[in-house]
Parts: C-alpha cells; structure tokens; sequence
C-alpha cells in the first residue's frame, strides 16, 4: 500500500514506515503531523487518483528529525572577465516517518 502526498510543492511518494526527507515543516521532533492532500492512493490492486485530490484518505507521520542539508555551492563565473562569486546554501529540511496511511474510500 502506498500514497502519493503533496508538501511544500513537491509530491512524495510514501509507504507506512519509511522515512522521508521533506521541505521544513514546523512541529517539534516527536510530534505528530497529517496530510491531508493525497493525490494518488494504491492497496495493491485498485488505483485512486484524486482530480486534484483525494477525500477520505490521510497519512499519518511523526516528526524524526528537524535539520539542515549538506551544503550546496552555487558557482558564477565568467571567462576572461575576472568575475567569480561563490556562494553556499544549507536547506533546511523535515525528516518524518510514515505511520499510517488511512482510507475511508470504499
């Protein structure tokens, strides 16, 4: 069984106990969070796929980790012009792991 969630304009794909990395949500570590906006739901055999969501189906995710991601360099240069910049930039992500994924849909 498995879902496809939107979060922080990315979609997820999510199966109960995996962990995932998402943009940074707030909440501390160890508290709950729920998503509500589900796009495509899968029990194995039968496909649900919401226009442009699903009603009557969550994921239900706890909080493992709050941080910051490895540093990406962001390089300008321009050849014979002695212009460089560099510049460094740590995302800051949600680390959560999947608990449930619920479904009222018949």
């Amino acid at each position: 069984m498995y879902a496809v969630i939107a979060s922080g304009g990315k979609q997820y794909r999510v199966t109960e106990g995996q962990t995932v990395r998402l943009e940074k949500l707030s909440g501390n570590v160890g508290s709950s969070v729920t998503f509500d906006k589900v796009l495509l739901f899968s029990d194995g055999e039968n496909v649900k796929i919401g226009q442009p969501e699903l009603e009557g189906v969550c994921v239900k995710a706890n909080i493992v980790e709050q941080g910051k991601a490895k540093k990406v360099l962001v390089f300008k240069y321009k050849r014979r012009k002695r212009y460089r910049r560099k510049r460094g930039h740590r995302q800051q992500f949600t680390a959560i792991k999947v608990e449930s994924i619920e479904n009222s849909l018949s």
